[in-house]
């Protein structure tokens, strides 16, 4: 059993501080300190659940679910995957245009799931489908740029610097293999459908996104 954690991009420098991104990662942990404290009835109140969504309900929590957790570890990876590739789109959008292209493909992710079970009264919470279509923007604007990262085969641990475009790729590969199953997380879970469906709704708008300088 083998794990990839990507740290960060080698290939370039930013040309300057990734303040939304720091900003979206303060924004997660506040909400998941919130979570922690209101439990269920939290998670049930904010999260995305499709049954409801497909009847014309909640649909503010398409926007406040992205900001939701399972657990530690739930909000950890999807913050470790942010760090290492959000800096690059952020500065290759502007600041403004990242905001609205987060926002707008964290929506699009947990509609993906919706449409894939409709019926579903599982909650579905998480950012990893807003992330995922900032990794659809990093694989279509810098496919080239290495990525340094933690492999880690059992008990060995290595850095290695793999392209983005097999490292992101082999990620998406995953989450087509495993469309329509749910990740789930304690009280609730993201379905790889989500991920899918960021990841191409970045992939495909990414260059309408980016612009040559910052806002």
């Amino acid at each position: 059993m083998g794990t990839v954690i990507p740290l960060g991009d080698v290939s370039r420098r930013t040309r300057r501080f990734a303040v939304v991104t720091l900003l979206i990662i303060v924004a997660n942990t506040w909400v998941f300190l919130r979570e922690l404290q209101g439990g269920n009835r939290f998670v049930a109140h904010w999260a995305v659940v499709p049954a409801g969504i497909a009847s014309g309900h909640g649909w503010l929590t398409l926007l406040t679910a992205m900001f939701m957790h399972g657990s530690w570890l739930h909000i950890l990876g999807n913050m470790v995957f942010l760090c290492a590739f959000g800096p690059e789109i952020e500065d290759a959008m502007g600041r403004m245009r990242y905001v609205a292209f987060y926002l707008i493909g964290g929506v699009v992710a947990m509609l993906a799931q919706v449409a894939g079970n409709p019926a579903s009264t599982v909650p579905c919470l998480g950012a990893s489908g807003a992330i995922a279509a900032v990794m659809g923007a990093f694989i279509v604007m810098f496919p080239r740029d290495r990525i340094r990262s933690l492999l880690i085969i059992l008990i060995f641990v290595r850095v290695a610097y793999i392209p983005a475009v097999l490292l992101i790729g082999v990620w998406f590969l995953i989450q087509v293999l495993d469309a329509g199953a749910v990740a789930r997380v304690q009280t609730g879970g993201v379905a790889y459908l989500a991920h899918v469906g960021g990841f191409i709704f970045g992939a495909v708008t990414a260059r309408l996104w980016a612009r040559k300088t910052g806002t």
